[in-house]
């Protein structure tokens, strides 16, 4: 029997008003996150690499932390160590001393262009004080078409948002929650060919058509291709749990936090507190720092970035398919009018 018009609109409203409500304190946490994280930079313990025992670089570096805390002391062994904390991305920046008495200052600017430009500017600052001569070098300079160093965080946030816009596609289609293992298989398939779609045009965008890079296009393409596919993982977990409505969880999850807190438009020391380690867990963060390790480091800074990537695809894997056994089976069973979020059919 059909619905009287009364009916309808005692079911449509309320499911209104929660999305509009929904909305707004969406909105209201992405202006408050974006504009309190970013509207005023404040660098705080920025990590300078310096050799033990090599005094005039301590004694420099020991004046500067007694007047700010703007910099960040990392002390390491031999200066075998402290160049591989510079290329593990472990700091910014090593200051050493020649016998000479010069000071030598071998700064990352891939990294962040402004990490390096603050440690530098103070650094030069505290040399002339002292009247120590100092030698700035970039021994990992950033591209010459990306000045700024902001490519690495502007694709990772391209391709987070393909990954979870191609979940929330698949459910407002589909059903949130597929209607067993063998349909959450074949969005699992689905997701994964829209991961490595998407992972190679922007590998070929920053490479060839933008020639922002010109050298390792299929480690860019792989990192793509794993970002996609986490993102979209975690979209569809959570959405299969929690209904369309578990969108606005993942939105606040990648975007309205994991933007900002990604340390790719600002170094991690230049954020708020609450945001500084956010980078090493969120999804875009994670991605940024991996693009930045494929391109201009080592796969030893790349070791954390690309375990959490596959832990989140793990996670939204599980998800999916449990939240499939569970949500999707019940929601199978129920009319069609009682169904929030259909299961695929």
């Amino acid at each position: 029997m059909d619905e009287s018009p009364e009916v309808r609109k005692r079911d449509w409203l309320p499911r209104t008003a929660a999305l509009l409500v929904g909305t707004l304190a969406l909105a209201t946490a992405f202006i408050a996150a974006y504009v309190g994280a970013l509207h005023q930079p404040t660098p705080r313990d920025v990590p300078v690499g310096v050799v033990l025992g090599d005094q005039r670089a301590q004694a420099v570096l020991a004046a500067v932390r007694g007047q700010t805390n703007k910099i960040k002391p990392i002390e390491y062994d031999d200066p075998g160590a402290a160049g591989d904390g510079l290329t593990a991305r472990e700091v910014y920046a090593v200051l050493t001393s020649t016998p000479d008495g010069k000071l030598v200052l071998a700064t990352a600017s891939a990294s962040a262009p402004a990490a390096t430009e603050l440690v530098s500017q103070v650094l030069t600052t505290a040399a002339g004080r002292a009247q120590t001569p100092i030698e700035v070098t970039d021994e990992v300079p950033v591209s010459g078409h990306d000045p700024r160093g902001l490519v690495p965080f502007y694709l990772a946030v391209g391709l987070v948002l393909g990954g979870y816009l191609a979940s929330t596609a698949l459910g407002v289609s589909l059903g949130t929650a597929p209607g067993g293992v063998r349909r959450a298989g074949l969005r699992i398939a689905s997701l994964a060919v829209h991961a490595v779609l998407l992972g190679v045009i922007g590998a070929l965008l920053v490479g060839p058509v933008l020639d922002v890079w010109d050298h390792d296009l299929p480690t860019v393409a792989t990192v793509g291709v794993l970002t996609v596919f986490a993102a979209a993982m975690v979209a569809a977990a959570v959405q299969a749990w929690l209904g369309l409505l578990g969108t606005g969880l993942v939105i606040l999850l990648l975007v309205v936090l994991g933007n900002p807190g990604s340390g790719g438009i600002y170094a991690p020391e230049f954020l708020p507190t609450f945001l500084r380690g956010m980078h090493r867990w969120n999804v875009p963060g994670l991605a940024t720092d991996l693009l930045k390790s494929a391109v201009y480091f080592d796969l030893r800074s790349g070791r954390w970035p690309l375990v959490g990537l596959l832990v989140w695809t793990a996670l939204g894997v599980v998800g999916l398919l449990t939240g499939t056994l569970v949500r999707g089976r019940r929601a199978a069973r129920r009319p069609a009018r009682q169904v929030d979020a259909r299961p695929d059919t």
